[in-house]
């Protein structure tokens, strides 16, 4: 999953703040920092941070849900997430 192009989720090329680039964004650092965890079990402060980026996401997901319903399935779909 940490293999995720970001660049796909742009709305045009100076993109930096739309909803999907976001959940984009969110989603390949988690799966970044969960590998760090898996090796390293013992790193309390990045796990803080993973559980407050999976917190961002969240909500970014649900207004996502909530706005446009369309891009919330899309985005589930296109980056293997479940609800």
């Amino acid at each position: 999953m940490s293999d995720i192009n970001v660049d796909e989720f742009k709305i045009n090329e100076k993109d930096t703040g739309s909803t999907g680039f976001q959940v984009a964004v969110f989603t390949k650092r988690i799966a970044h920092l969960t590998e760090h965890l898996t090796e390293h079990k013992h790193d309390h402060a990045s796990r803080r941070g993973l559980l407050m980026m999976v917190a961002k996401r969240r909500k970014l997901l649900d207004y996502a849900k909530r706005t446009a319903p369309e891009l919330y399935a899309d985005l589930l779909a296109r980056l293997g997430l479940r609800r």
